[in-house]
């Protein structure tokens, strides 16, 4: 069994894994070492599993579609005083089969047998297929 656990987050606003690797190359999504940061309002329970191996998951337009190794968690305290996770990643992008995920609020932890594979790196370049051809493949399992 898996010893470490994963995170999934809706990647709000994101078009592509692009438009995600666009945004995490801002100063204001950045660390003040220059990596990657999400902040989120909750410090995960099970901080030590992330922490020994685990990726985000990115849901962009209803699938997920990339992951990301998470390096650290940072306390960062928000203009209103309050205490606030920052999720520190590694900036490079893993592409992954796509899965289909619902709507959901924050993050989930998503153990390692629930998580998709990444693709191989012959696939991981390639130009993305029709968002609702792409769909509909992962919703019957074919991605």
């Amino acid at each position: 069994m898996d010893n470490y656990t994963n995170l999934v987050k809706l990647s709000v606003g994101t078009e592509s894994v692009d438009d995600l690797a666009a945004w995490h190359r801002t100063k204001r999504a950045q660390t003040g070492d220059g990596l990657p940061r999400h902040v989120t309002r909750m410090w995960p329970k099970r901080e030590a599993d992330i922490l020994n191996g685990g990726s985000i998951y990115w849901v962009i337009k209803g699938l997920i579609q990339c992951r990301q190794r998470i390096l650290r968690l940072d306390e960062v305290t928000g203009s209103d005083g309050i205490r606030r996770c920052a999720i520190v990643l590694d900036p490079e992008l893993h592409r992954t089969q796509t899965a289909p995920k619902r709507p959901f609020q924050g993050w989930r932890y998503l153990s390692p047998a629930d998580s998709p594979p990444d693709l191989p790196q012959t696939r991981a370049n390639e130009d993305p297929l029709p968002e609702e051809l792409n769909r509909a493949l992962a919703e019957i399992g074919v991605l």
